[in-house]
């Protein structure tokens, strides 16, 4: 199934304020006397609702603190060398959150690339395909979308076209994209080693794609994996020379005269 990130421009407002009036009677002319505690009830209501009726409830905000619930951060080791840590959110999408820990202690991220990466935009992996159109074995997940933001160091779920696709590709928001809000599920905010998220290699698929080397759960303190052996190049022998010079490019011509 396709999983391919598909950006969705949207223009989102929320107010309380039609609930509001309709609490107090809306019109013009000053409101009924109420007692304190009659006041207290229509605020309450008035702000238990959005502007379609459904109840308005408050989110938790993201902990930066490292040394705070580790069974909710996600660490990524990259292939760069550097480690990236995510504060993952059950509060906002419990069951993406539960997806992400589940393939991430099963093994599944490691050694996949960040396999879409735009500049200004995200970069996205978690396709062991390495091409955007592959997932776990697991099935889709239900949507929880949400109305946190997409601000730069967002975590969020990739999707197909519909809006229950999600599986196991995540991506992570260079600069703010608020018309991502409500149409993808956001889950998190990274924490820490956001410059190394900056220096992912760009492309579609990158020519040089950065790798999660290992990914893992803060809470099972795992240490970072070894880096890859740089490629060393193998000795140059007199065949070597003598092949390229056979096949070697006839020199440039000269310039043309005026």
């Amino acid at each position: 199934m396709k999983k391919r990130l598909i950006v969705a421009a949207i223009a989102l407002t929320l107010t309380g304020s039609a609930a509001f009036a309709q609490q107090t009677g809306g019109g013009g002319g000053p409101p009924p006397k109420e007692t304190n505690a009659q006041a207290e009830k229509t605020a309450a209501a008035a702000l238990a609702a959005t502007e379609n009726g459904e109840p308005l409830r408050t989110y938790k905000p993201v902990d930066f603190n490292l040394a705070d619930d580790p069974e909710d951060e996600l660490v990524l080791d990259l292939s760069t060398g550097k480690r990236v840590i995510i504060r993952l959110m059950p509060d906002w999408a419990p069951n993406h959150v539960e997806r992400i820990k589940t393939l991430t202690r099963q093994g599944f991220y490691d050694g996949i690339i960040f396999h879409r990466v735009i500049d200004g935009f995200m970069a996205q992996t978690g396709d062991p395909t390495g091409t955007g159109q592959g997932g776990s074995q697991l099935p889709d997940l239900k949507q929880e979308f949400n109305p946190m933001p997409h601000v730069r160091g967002t975590v969020s779920m990739a999707r197909a076209a519909g809006e229950d696709t999600a599986n196991s590709q995540f991506f992570i928001v260079f600069y703010p994209r608020l018309g991502l809000d409500r149409k993808y599920t956001n889950m998190g905010r990274v924490i820490s080693g956001m410059d190394a998220v900056d220096e992912i290699q760009r492309g579609e698929p990158p020519a040089n794609p950065t790798k999660i080397l290992q990914a893992s759960i803060a809470s099972d303190h795992k240490a970072p994996p070894p880096l890859p052996a740089p490629e060393v190049d193998k000795p140059v022998s007199l065949d070597d020379l003598k092949a390229a010079g056979d096949t070697a490019a006839p020199p440039a011509a000269p310039p043309a005269g005026n």
